[in-house]
């Protein structure tokens, strides 16, 4: 469809042949076309599933969501934005309806200004053809061979009832662009239901089926269901709110320091033992020298077991971003830390250093080079450090980053200990101790 052109890039869709999400995509430029918005005021939502993997073939702000969650991400969007010259879309499966019906419902009976695009291949497509919630009775499915045996959910009559601005149930074939044209001008919360076939599933399990007997024998009716006019959900302004950011609780530089460039520090060690925190003072006090500090903490979900990483940046210019690939200081303060950050030992520079706690393997293996050996294999230079032995396991991150301040002198390292002592822990732990080398 040459008209669909401007909002979809000239690479090949990437679905299955005769997959039923070509024609949506294409149906859906062709009408954004029609209807005179531009890329850039329109922003496409998708969620999980086959269809979610169109996200790189809009020229369109794009936004990739959660199974399910879809709709809730756009309602976020939508009441955010709240300006009704830009244009909301959701793509979402059958399976991620079933999963998230709950959003369509609260979005449709809040009228958020957005439509929703179901893609009813009645089958999980993604996931090896389980049935969804809207598969109907009778349909086969690799994994149901005998057919569904209840019936499916009605999608566009909850929608109605829910409130719908807009709703509308059509079969996939052929250009049905004018219909999506006129659900995206209609103010409000838009919903169409686009019937369709999963070649990969759907059609092996039902051998010669067509969508449209399908939707006959199944009640799934082709019909506009509601053209309304209720009022749009339009976001109030409270003015009178004060700013999240607590002017009191701005750090105050107090130190000074003669870095030059930034630094990239990665502290690994051992969940429950204060890694995050660490790492948090550290960019703190840096901070409270006049750099600018990123923290980034990485963990299981398990949060008390395994590793507890944190890459911290500090630099005498603005930073943009937080994390990095490849550090150029790796502390490493326990077994857990060291099987975290095997991968960036590797890959460090040799102008690189590593500090390891000499308790996970005996020092005289820390000068290895060899990924067979019983040490790490990198090109940086390597320092032990009895870092568990002279603070403990609870604070050896803590003593860790004192320890290389010491030798690096990025900035003074009165200004950690006054981060750590003005802190609740100040109250608990004698910190002086800590910066004796």
């Amino acid at each position: 469809m040459k008209e669909s052109s401007v909002f979809l890039t000239s690479s090949p869709l990437p679905f299955c042949s005769g997959c039923g999400h070509t024609l949506v995509a294409e149906n859906t430029g062709k009408a954004l076309n029609k209807s005179g918005f531009s890329p850039l005021d329109v922003i496409l939502v998708t969620d999980i599933g086959c269809h979610g993997i169109i996200d790189k073939s809009f020229n369109t702000h794009t936004v990739h969501g959660l199974h399910g969650r879809s709709v809730a991400l756009a309602s976020g969007i939508s009441a955010g934005l709240n300006n009704p010259e830009k244009k909301v879309i959701v793509f979402i499966g059958d399976g991620g309806v079933s999963i998230g019906m709950q959003h369509i419902l609260d979005a449709a009976h809040n009228n958020y200004n957005m439509t929703v695009v179901v893609h009813n291949n009645m089958l999980y497509g993604m996931t090896g053809g389980q049935p969804s919630e809207l598969t109907p009775m009778g349909f086969k499915t690799p994994t149901l061979p005998q057919g569904v045996d209840h019936p499916n959910h009605d999608i566009c009559k909850l929608a109605v009832t829910a409130g719908a601005n807009y709703v509308r149930r059509i079969t996939g074939i052929g250009d049905y662009s004018e219909f999506f044209a006129e659900a995206f001008m209609h103010p409000g919360f838009s919903l169409l239901e686009v019937l369709e076939n999963c070649p990969s599933y759907a059609q092996k399990a039902n051998p010669g089926i067509k969508i449209k007997n399908i939707a006959a024998e199944s009640g799934y009716e082709e019909k506009l269901f509601a053209s309304g006019d209720r009022k749009i959900y339009k976001t109030r302004i409270n003015t009178g709110t004060k700013s999240l950011i607590d002017e009191s609780k701005c750090i105050a530089p107090a130190y000074s320091s003669q870095l030059e460039k930034p630094v990239r520090i990665m502290l690994s060690g051992s969940a429950g033992e204060g890694v995050q925190n660490a790492a948090e003072f550290f960019a703190k006090a840096a901070i409270k020298s006049g750099l600018h500090a990123t923290k980034k903490g990485s963990y299981p979900v398990t949060v008390g077991v395994g590793f507890s990483s944190a890459e911290i940046i500090i630099s005498p210019e603005e930073i943009f971003f937080s994390g990095f690939p490849v550090p150029d200081i790796l502390i490493i303060t326990s077994q857990d830390g060291l099987d975290y950050a095997r991968g960036s030992l590797s890959s460090m520079k040799p102008e690189g250093r590593v500090f390891i706690d000499n308790s996970i393997i005996p020092p005289a293996l820390w000068n290895s080079r060899s990924a067979n050996s019983t040490g790490p294999a990198s090109s940086s230079t390597i320092t032990s450090h009895d870092f568990r032995g002279r603070a403990g396991r609870k604070n050896a991150a803590l003593y860790s980053l004192a320890y290389y301040l010491n030798i690096a002198k990025f900035f003074p390292p009165e200004a950690f200990l006054e981060t750590l002592t003005e802190s609740r822990l100040g109250e608990k732990i004698n910190f002086k101790g800590m910066f004796t080398f």
